[in-house]
């Protein structure tokens, strides 16, 4: 295909996507929860179809040696298929963002203002591989009124194309126009760069996946971006951590789901604490198989650490590899964070209240624990509903982006005749 024909071809679903975009947000709430759970009914009655799909994909990826970590986050199930539907099920019941007054008030001369919600209109939605945001997203999309335009990886194409068909299956029978989700199938990077740029069409990008494809989008869009980040995430354990809490902690949130973005990557450990309990961490790490990238005390001192480069710090593994840091005090722990970290989420464990306060108002992030676990960073996890990404800027949205952030505001002012 030319460079033109990938222009047209993207463009025109870009136009397309932005006719049904006015359609959908005129929608009713029943009208739109309809759709949601005849696409849930969907997925589950051509999940067998999807699996084939999947398999395809994953029949490349081990022919191309992708590492397992990836391989988790490509691989579908029935099992798998059906937490989508679930997934939109429980969409459906929450709370509809649109038409909500924010705020009210009437002018001197009687003007009346309101300030409501309103859908953004069309959303640009670029991933790698995890086929289940091509669920998630058109799913928050569609309850917010807004339509979408999907570009997911070349690694999980067949997967990607295969659901939104079946998607699209379901639509037809509602509402909501299908052309209100759209697949750009194309792989060329061509493609993706018109996407970048149609800004009377797409009213704002969300990039989801590493740092590369993140940075790609923020450095070469002319639509909006709302940026969401890579997951550095730390955990300090503080001199006063209680030992339990902080081994819990430690393993549920490198362990649980190493792969995804609210995994801790390094630990900071104060040296009191380290030295204390340096019989535990090595029964640990050795236990779950975790690969030490350490600083020098942390290399003399576990067996099997390795010294940590300039890299390791500001790494997202994704994997059973943590970077292990020793520090004499929190103001330390705090410097290092704000040196390395990508403000997405960081944790401390720690029973002086003074230290924990110190903690969450100096750390710059998203999300911010105290003697909890990072993995709640998670538009689920946190009552948000499903999550389209989790954003670490600070304009419009931050954190764990669900319903509401899919909105914008409209004012609506009504008059007798006022004149200025």
């Amino acid at each position: 295909m030319s460079l033109t024909e990938h222009k047209s071809t993207v463009k025109n679903q870009a136009i397309l996507a932005k006719k049904a975009a006015k359609t959908v947000g005129l929608l009713s709430t029943e009208e739109k929860n309809e759709a949601l759970l005849l696409i849930a009914d969907q997925l589950e009655a051509e999940y067998e179809t999807i699996l084939r799909a999947n398999e395809q994909d994953l029949q490349v990826g081990r022919e191309k040696g992708y590492e397992a970590a990836f391989m988790d986050r490509l691989a579908l199930s029935k099992e798998r298929v059906y937490d989508f539907a679930e997934g939109l099920r429980q969409v459906a019941k929450l709370e509809d963002p649109i038409g909500h007054i924010l705020s009210s008030w009437t002018l001197e001369n009687g003007l009346e203002v309101q300030k409501i919600t309103v859908p953004l209109g069309v959303i640009g939605m670029i991933y790698e591989a995890r086929p289940n945001v091509t669920v998630d997203a058109t799913g928050l999309a569609l309850k917010s009124g807004n339509a979408i335009i999907l570009k997911g990886g070349s690694s999980a194409l067949t997967s990607n194309k295969s659901i939104v068909e079946v998607i699209h299956h379901a639509l037809n029978k509602t509402k909501i126009p299908a052309n209100a989700v759209q697949f750009i199938s194309s792989t060329d990077r061509e493609a993706t760069k018109e996407l970048f740029t149609l800004k009377d069409y797409i009213d704002v990008l969300i990039p989801r996946g590493g740092a590369s494809l993140i940075n790609a989008v923020v450095n070469n869009a002319t639509v909006p971006v709302l940026e969401t980040g890579v997951g550095n995430c730390h955990l300090y354990i503080d001199a006063k951590a209680d030992v339990e809490k902080a081994v819990n902690i430690l393993v549920n949130a490198k362990t649980d789901r190493p792969a995804v973005c609210n995994t801790v990557e390094t630990v900071i450990i104060h040296e009191d604490w380290f030295r204390k309990n340096l019989h535990i961490l090595i029964k640990l790490f050795n236990k779950y198989s975790i690969k030490v990238h350490g600083d020098t005390i942390v290399v003399s001192s576990i067996p099997e650490a390795i010294e940590a480069e300039e890299d390791d710090w500001a790494n997202e593994y994704l994997s059973l590899e943590i970077a292990v840091k020793t520090v004499s005090s929190v103001d330390e722990a705090i410097a290092h964070i704000e040196k390395y970290g990508t403000k997405h989420s960081e944790a401390i464990v720690t029973e002086d209240k003074e230290t924990a306060l110190k903690f969450m108002r100096e750390v710059d992030a998203s999300s911010l624990y105290h003697n909890a676990s990072t993995r709640f960073t998670d538009g689920g996890a946190l009552g948000f509903g499903a999550e389209i990404g989790i954003s670490t800027q600070k304009l419009h949205a931050r954190g764990p982006m669900g319903l509401q952030a899919l909105t914008t505001v409209k004012h609506l002012m009504s008059g007798n005749g006022q004149i200025r």
